[in-house]
């Protein structure tokens, strides 16, 4: 038995530079009983997650072959080396890719949705949705918005896709102790919101000496490259705000985690429709005190465990975050609420995937 699980080439499957396909992955294959059979393929890195799991593939220097492309034909090749008879295929976040792998072996194929279908080649149409369900065993996806976007339109075969949440480690044994710290974890990038939160922090920092301001990411996933005009800017009005705001830019999981564990509060301003909402998840399972835009999948994570906010703005958030650093009761109400009602976590979410795994070994095989 094998599974072969294929990420997008710019996942980096890496100890220190992982983004949150790369996170998901670990998490579920940290946990699976299929560990010793699951193989990881994608980008060549230097210090990879489970390094006797992980296979990585250098593209060639000179080709102008498409990346994913290459890195599914490399993988096929393998698969089909092999005398193992009974496989899975497992492709993340890259449709387009389905028909050709489909064409080109004969193990059942399920493909995992991290992004609205709606916006990602290979899935835009009606028409490229039910071809996936014609050749996919499964479709996953991370939120019950995600499976929504998928099946606009569809009418059968929906009994295929299945909501399978991002897995979070709590690896806090009990309610970690709070410090007066405000924390923002993502992308620098326009839909994330980040220049809300730093107007707001620009506002109030001045009226909260005693308390300090995280921005924690980068432009592109797991690199600290910030060419780009905009976040160039945040992070100069960033700095300019003083002592009490830090900047770390893109730090490898382990490191946000540390974070999150003594943050009071995190800030998830949001513009775009989030898929699924891993920062929200990640804060749940510390214990923080959420303030994030009502987009996408987020509510789905947060319900009532946080404050949510429609059409957000930075006067929204002032008011909300205002409310909390001044209000010690109702900051501690939503810490608490937020740890006690943590229910995303790895194990469960590893159980339900194998859960899945073991009725399609044994529905096709």
């Amino acid at each position: 038995m094998k599974i072969n699980i294929l990420l997008p080439y710019k996942e980096k499957f890496d100890e220190n530079k992982a983004s949150s396909v790369s996170i998901t992955v670990k998490n579920n294959l940290n946990h699976s009983i299929f560990f010793r059979d699951i193989v990881v393929y994608g980008q060549y890195v230097d210090t990879p997650l489970f390094k006797d799991n992980f296979l990585g593939i250098k593209y060639p220097f000179f080709s102008f072959r498409s990346k994913n492309i290459f890195l599914a034909k490399k993988m096929l090749s393998i698969i089909s080396n092999t005398s193992e008879n009974k496989q899975l295929i497992e492709i993340h976040n890259r449709p387009y890719l389905i028909d050709f792998i489909v064409k080109e072996n004969n193990f059942p194929v399920s493909l995992f949705f991290h992004n609205d279908p709606k916006t990602m080649r290979g899935s835009k149409s009606v028409k490229e949705r039910e071809n996936i369900l014609k050749a996919c065993a499964a479709v996953f996806c991370v939120s019950e918005y995600i499976k929504r976007q998928f099946l606009e339109g569809i009418s059968s075969d929906y009994k295929k896709v299945h909501v399978l949440y991002n897995g979070v480690e709590r690896s806090a044994k009990k309610f970690p102790q709070k410090k007066k710290k405000i924390l923002f974890v993502g992308r620098l990038v326009v839909e994330k919101g980040v220049d809300l939160y730093v107007q707001v922090i620009n506002s109030i920092a001045k009226n909260y000496p005693d308390w300090s301001f995280g921005l924690i990411g980068s432009s592109r996933l797991g690199e600290n490259q910030n060419s780009n005009s905009y976040a160039s800017k945040v992070i100069k009005n960033f700095k300019n705000i003083g002592n009490q705001a830090k900047f770390y830019g893109f730090k490898d999981n382990d490191f946000v985690q540390k974070k999150m564990k003594h943050a009071s509060i995190i800030i998830i301003p949001s513009l775009w429709e989030e898929p699924f909402g891993l920062v929200a998840a990640e804060a749940m399972s510390n214990g923080v005190a959420i303030i994030a835009s009502s987009v996408g999948g987020i509510p789905e994570i947060v319900q009532n465990n946080g404050i949510l906010i429609e059409d957000i703005n930075s006067e929204k958030i002032e008011r909300a975050l205002v409310e909390l650093i001044t209000d010690r009761k109702k900051r501690n109400y939503f810490q608490k609420k937020s740890w006690d009602n943590f229910k995303l976590s790895s194990i469960d979410a590893s159980q339900k995937l194998d859960h899945f795994r073991q009725n399609l070994i044994e529905n096709h095989f």
